[in-house]
C-alpha cells in the first residue's frame, strides 16, 4: 500500500497561521532569548519550562479526545443526534493529519499555543546561550568524537 505523500511544508501549523501570528509568536520567543542571555539561572529556568510546555499537537489530541468523549455521552443522555460529534472531530483529525488545518487552529495559535518545533527552536537557542554546543569537535575531528559530543549536547 502506498502512502500518501504532500508536498514537503517543514511546519503545516505555521503555513495554516496567519503571518502576524506566526510573527508575533517568534518575536516572543526572540524576546525570552534576550531576556535569559543576562542571567545563566533564567536559561536553565526557561529550559526545565519547555520541558513541560505542551505543543499545538498535543493540545489537540486533549481537545479532540475530550470532544469525542463529550459527545459520546452527550449522545448517550442527551440526544441521539450528538453522537455525530466524535465523527466530525475524527474528520476533522485526518484534515489536520493530512493538510495541517483544524478548526480551532486560529484560537490556539492566538492563545499562544506553540508547534514543537517553534519550541525546539528556542530551546536550542537557549542550549547554544548556555553553551552546550562549545564542546563539539571542529570539522575535520573525528567523525565519532564530534557525534557523541554533538548527542550529548542536544540530549542535556
Amino acid at each position: 500500500m502506498d502512502v500518501p505523500v504532500h508536498s514537503p511544508v517543514p511546519d503545516r501549523v505555521r503555513a495554516n497561521t496567519w503571518p502576524p501570528i506566526n510573527d508575533r509568536l517568534d518575536a516572543e520567543a526572540r524576546t525570552r532569548l534576550r531576556d535569559a542571555s543576562a542571567a545563566t539561572h533564567e536559561v536553565s529556568e526557561r529550559l526545565a519550562y519547555l520541558d513541560s510546555e505542551w505543543d499545538f499537537d498535543r493540545i489537540l489530541e486533549a481537545e479532540a479526545a475530550t470532544m469525542g468523549l463529550l459527545g459520546l455521552v452527550l449522545g448517550a443522555t442527551v440526544d441521539r443526534r450528538l453522537r455525530v460529534l466524535p465523527g466530525v472531530v475524527a474528520a476533522m483529525l485526518v484534515v489536520h493529519a493530512t493538510h495541517g488545518w483544524y478548526p480551532l487552529l486560529p484560537l490556539f495559535r492566538r492563545m499562544g499555543v506553540r508547534t514543537r518545533d517553534e519550541i525546539d527552536r528556542e530551546r536550542y537557542g537557549l542550549k547554544a546561550l548556555r553553551g552546550d554546543f562549545a564542546a563539539i569537535p571542529p570539522a575535520g575531528a573525528a567523525a565519532s568524537a564530534r557525534a557523541s559530543e554533538a548527542w550529548k549536547a542536544v540530549c542535556a
